[in-house]
C-alpha cells in the first residue's frame, strides 16, 4: 500500500478520468451536430414579423441562445478539466522521481572525476556561502548534496544503475484514489471515510431517484402535468362544438398556477368589457351570465380573458404584469393544445375510434391562437384567411370582397400584377406593404394527399382484418421552401408548423386513424419512411432488391417535400363506408385539405374469398349495395357543426368508383376546406 501522498495524488487523476470519459465524446457529437445544422431563412421577413422582434438576433438573444443550461454546464466541466490537468501536471513536477545524474547535469554512466567536477560547479552556484538565497540553499541540500552522495557511494550507485533507485529494488505500490483526509484512519477523521461511502454510494443515488420520480409523477413526456391530462380526458365530449373547446382548454393545471394580483382587478374588468362579445354569453340573461363567469376560479377567468385579448389583438392595452402573464399563457398553449387533441383522438368507442368533432375544434383554436384571429370571425365566410395577411383588418377585407374577390383562394389565383393593382387601389398599400403580402402568400403551404387502404397481401378487405392506411402528403410553397415557420407576428414566440392526418367517418363522428407530421426535420422523416416501407415490404414477402428499391423511392419522395403517414386499424363490420381523410394544419387558416375514400368491407366466410375470389354475380355486391343504402339513410341523423362538415354529399357523389373486391377508391384532393370551399 502506498503512503498518503501517493493516494492523494491519485484522487485528481480519478476525477479527471470520470469527467473526461463522457465529456469528450459528448462534446464531439454536439459540435458535429452544430456544424451539420443548416442555417436557412425559414420565415417570411415581412415588416410585421421584423417589428415583433422574435426573429431578431440581438446580442442578448445570441448570448441567451448559446448560454443555455446545458452549454454552461459543458463549459464549466471543461474548465474543471483544464484546472485538474494543470494541477496534476504541477503535482507531478513536484513529486518527480529522484535522478542524481540529471540533477548534476550528467549523463548516465559518468566517471567519478566528472561527478566531482559537476558537484564543484554547482556548489559555486548554490552553496549557502556563495548564494544567500534560501531557495538555492534548499535546492543544494535536498538535491545536489543528495545526488552527489548517492553517486559517490559505490553501493548506492550500483543500485541506481541496476534498479533506477539509490536504495535498490522497489516494491509494487498501489494507491486509493481518495483525498488524504479520508485515509487518515489513525486520527479523528476515520469515520469520515464511512460517511463518504454511505453518502456517495447510497444517499446521493437515492436523492437523485426521489427527485426524478417526484417530478416525473407530476409531468408527462411533453412537460404537461398529469392533472391537466386528467381534466382534459374527463371534460372532452364527442359532441363538443368548436366554440366550446376554449372552455376545456383553460382548465389546465398550468393555468391555475398563474398568479392573480389585486392590482389586476380593474384592468381585467376593462378587458372583460372589451372582449365580452367573444365569451359566448347569453345576451338575454347577461347579468346572470356575467355573475356565473366571474364565479369561476380567478386564474381561469384571467386566462380566458388574456387569450381573448390576444385573439382580438388587444394586448397592446394590457399592463406590464398582464402582458407578461399573457406571454406565459401563449408559451404554454402549443403543447397543451397538442395534448388536448390527443385526448380527442384517444380511442373512446368500443371500436377503438376517437372523436372527430372535438379534434377539429382544437385545431381551429390552435390556428386562431397562432394567427390571432377571433373565434367569432371563423363563422364569417371568407374572412379568417385574409386576417392572417400583414396589414389586413376587417375594413380592408370588406373592401376587397366587394371587388369580386370573395374567397382567399381567388386571391391566390390572381397574378402578382393584379394583386398589386388591387391592393394599391382598394387598400392604398405602398410598394413595401404589397411586397410583405406577397412574401406571406408565397409562404402559405399548398398540400395534396394520396391515401390508400388495404390488407397486406390481400386484394379484398374482410371484416376483422388489419387494414393498413398509407397516406403520402405533399407540401409545396411558391418560394420553394419545404419546412418553414408560419407568418404569425402577433404570436410572441417562434412556432413550427404541425400537420395532422385524420382518417374519419363523418357520419359516426369517429376517427379511425390519426398521425402528426412535421416538415421541419427531414432526417427524422427519412428514417420513419424507410422503416415503415421496409416493414411493409417485408410483410408482403418482397425480395431484398425490391425492398431496397421501394425504400429508395420513399426516401426520394421525402426529400422532394413529401411525408408518409402510415398506420393500421381493425376492419369494421361488412358494408360500404364513405371515409374522409383530413389534412389539418395547426398554424395556418385556410390551407387545410380533405379527400374522400370509399371503403368496402366484405363478410368473412368459412371457405374464405380472399385474393379476389368473388364472382361477378355473387351476393356480396348486392349486400354492399344494401349496406350503402343504409349508410345513406344514416347520413341525415347527425350534423357536425364545423367548417369541415359542409358539402359532404357533393364529396360522396364524386366517390362512386370503388373497385369490386374491397379495394379502396382514391379520389382527388379538394381545393380548399371550410370557408374556402364556398
Amino acid at each position: 500500500m502506498a503512503d498518503s501522498e501517493e493516494n492523494n495524488s491519485l484522487f485528481p487523476i480519478f476525477i479527471l478520468s470520470m469527467i473526461a470519459l463522457p465529456l469528450v465524446p459528448y462534446t464531439i457529437l454536439k459540435l458535429f451536430r452544430a456544424a451539420s445544422k443548416k442555417t436557412k431563412c425559414i420565415n417570411c421577413q415581412c415588416s410585421d414579423c421584423a417589428r415583433s422582434g422574435k426573429y431578431r438576433k440581438s446580442v442578448l438573444k445570441r448570448i441567451t441562445s448559446v448560454s443555455t443550461c446545458g452549454n454552461l454546464t459543458l463549459v464549466l466541466l471543461w474548465v474543471i478539466m483544464v484546472i485538474l490537468v494543470y494541477y496534476i501536471k504541477h503535482m507531478n513536477s513536484e513529486n518527480q522521481v529522484f535522478e542524481p545524474f540529471s540533477i548534476l547535469g550528467l549523463e548516465s554512466g559518468a566517471s567519478d572525476s566528472e561527478i566531482k567536477k559537476a558537484y564543484r560547479r554547482l556548489s559555486i552556484l548554490y552553496h549557502p556561502d556563495k548564494n544567500p538565497d534560501p531557495a538555492a540553499h534548499k535546492y543544494f541540500v535536498e538535491s545536489i548534496s543528495k545526488a552527489y552522495q548517492a553517486l559517490t557511494d559505490p553501493i548506492s550507485r550500483e543500485n541506481y544503475e541496476k534498479y533506477g533507485h539509490p536504495d535498490g529494488r522497489q516494491g509494487f505500490q498501489m494507491g486509493i484514489a481518495l483525498p488524504q483526509f479520508l485515509l487518515n484512519i489513525d486520527g479523528a477523521s476515520g469515520g469520515i471515510l464511512l460517511i463518504w461511502i454511505v453518502g456517495v454510494c447510497i444517499l446521493l443515488p437515492l436523492v437523485v431517484a426521489v427527485v426524478y420520480l417526484s417530478r416525473s409523477s407530476k409531468y408527462t413526456g411533453n412537460y404537461v402535468k398529469n392533472d391537466t391530462l386528467g381534466a382534459y380526458f374527463h371534460l372532452m365530449k364527442p359532441s363538443l362544438a368548436p366554440s366550446k373547446v376554449m372552455e376545456v382548454f383553460i382548465k389546465a393545471a398550468e393555468f391555475v398556477e398563474i398568479p392573480v394580483r389585486r392590482s389586476d382587478d380593474e384592468p381585467l374588468q376593462k378587458l372583460f368589457m372589451a372582449v365580452r362579445s367573444e365569451l359566448n354569453l347569453d345576451l338575454k340573461n347577461i347579468r346572470k351570465e356575467q355573475a356565473k363567469f366571474w364565479k369561476q376560479h380567478p386564474a381561469l377567468v384571467k386566462t380566458e380573458l388574456l387569450i381573448q385579448a390576444h385573439l382580438t389583438r388587444e394586448t397592446a392595452n394590457l399592463s406590464p404584469d398582464l402582458e407578461r402573464d399573457c406571454k406565459r399563457v401563449l408559451e404554454l398553449a402549443p403543447r397543451l393544445l397538442e395534448e388536448l387533441i390527443k385526448m380527442a383522438l384517444i380511442p373512446r368507442t368500443n371500436k377503438g375510434h376517437g372523436w372527430l368533432r372535438p379534434a377539429i375544434g382544437v385545431i381551429e383554436l390552435s390556428q386562431s391562437i397562432v394567427q390571432a384571429v377571433p373565434l367569432s370571425a371563423r363563422k364569417a365566410e371568407g374572412i379568417p384567411p385574409f386576417l392572417q395577411l400583414p396589414h389586413f383588418n376587417d375594413d380592408i377585407v370588406k373592401k376587397i370582397t366587394r371587388k369580386k374577390v370573395r374567397t382567399f383562394h381567388e386571391l391566390q389565383e390572381m397574378t402578382i400584377e393584379e394583386r398589386a393593382e388591387l391592393f394599391s387601389q382598394v387598400a392604398n398599400f405602398s410598394a413595401a406593404e404589397v411586397q410583405d403580402v406577397e412574401n406571406v402568400l408565397k409562404l402559405i403551404p399548398s398540400m395534396t394527399v394520396e391515401v390508400t387502404c388495404g390488407t397486406e397481401g390481400e386484394e379484398a378487405i374482410q371484416e376483422g382484418d388489419i387494414v393498413t392506411v398509407q397516406a403520402w402528403v405533399t407540401l409545396k410553397r411558391a418560394n420553394g421552401l419545404i419546412g418553414a415557420l408560419p407568418h404569425a407576428p402577433n404570436y410572441p414566440f417562434p412556432k413550427e408548423e404541425n400537420f395532422w392526418c385524420l382518417l374519419a367517418d363523418t357520419n359516426s363522428n369517429s376517427v379511425w386513424f390519426s398521425q402528426k407530421m412535421s416538415f421541419m426535420d427531414e432526417a427524422a422523416a427519412v428514417s420513419a419512411a424507410s422503416t415503415a416501407t421496409g416493414e411493409r415490404m417485408e410483410v408482403l414477402g418482397a425480395s431484398p432488391k425490391e425492398t431496397s428499391a421501394a425504400i429508395r423511392e420513399a426516401v426520394e419522395k421525402v426529400k422532394n417535400g413529401c411525408r408518409l403517414a402510415m398506420g393500421k386499424f381493425l376492419a369494421p363490420a361488412e358494408g360500404n363506408y364513405n371515409l374522409t381523410c383530413y389534412l389539418l394544419c395547426d398554424s395556418w387558416i385556410g390551407c387545410d385539405r380533405k379527400s374522400s375514400l370509399k371503403l368496402k368491407v366484405l363478410k368473412r366466410t368459412r371457405a374464405g374469398i380472399r385474393g379476389g375470389q368473388v364472382t361477378d354475380g355473387g351476393s356480396l355486391p348486392e349486400d354492399g349495395i344494401d349496406e350503402e343504402e343504409e349508410i345513406e339513410e344514416e347520413e341525415e341523423e347527425e350534423d357536425i357543426e364545423s367548417e369541415y362538415s359542409e358539402d359532404e354529399e357533393d364529396n360522396q357523389d364524386t366517390n362512386k368508383k370503388g373497385l369490386a373486391n374491397g379495394k379502396v377508391s382514391e379520389t382527388s384532393v379538394s381545393e380548399s376546406s371550410g370557408s374556402d370551399e364556398e
